[in-house]
């Protein structure tokens, strides 16, 4: 004779989850990515801190302009950097919307490398 709970169990229904599984990065995509932010950060920083702290020179209009661009390409850096070191990464979708906040901040960081340059062209 069965117990009181064999009996609950043998009539609870097997329930399946019926989502699909969640599609996931291959493996090595992320710490690539990571490793592409890293880097670019690096470069970032080092050359924000070059050209704006050491370089000779005052501060114009242009200058502060392409400051801002690169300041703004490093705070996009950093949310991409924290965006792919989340574990909801590994999906797809997510992967997706994180390279897009890392090529956004590559083409502002472009445009703020490009403004530093026709700044110094230009000179003071």
């Amino acid at each position: 004779m069965a117990t009181p709970h064999q009996e609950d169990c043998a009539q609870a229904p097997a329930t399946q989850d019926t989502r699909p599984a969640p599609r996931v990065v291959p493996a090595g995509y992320r710490q690539g990515v990571i490793t592409a932010i890293t880097v670019l950060l690096g470069f970032s920083l080092a050359f924000l801190r070059f050209w704006g702290l050491e370089s000779p020179g005052s501060w114009t209009l242009r200058s502060l302009i392409a400051a801002a661009a690169l300041v703004l390409a490093i705070g996009l850096q950093i949310v991409a950097l924290f965006r792919s070191l989340r574990i909801e990464d590994d999906e797809v979708g997510e992967y997706r919307k994180t390279v897009r906040w890392f090529l956004a901040s590559a083409v502002i960081l472009l445009a703020g490398v490009l403004g530093a340059m026709i700044d110094a062209a230009l000179g003071n």
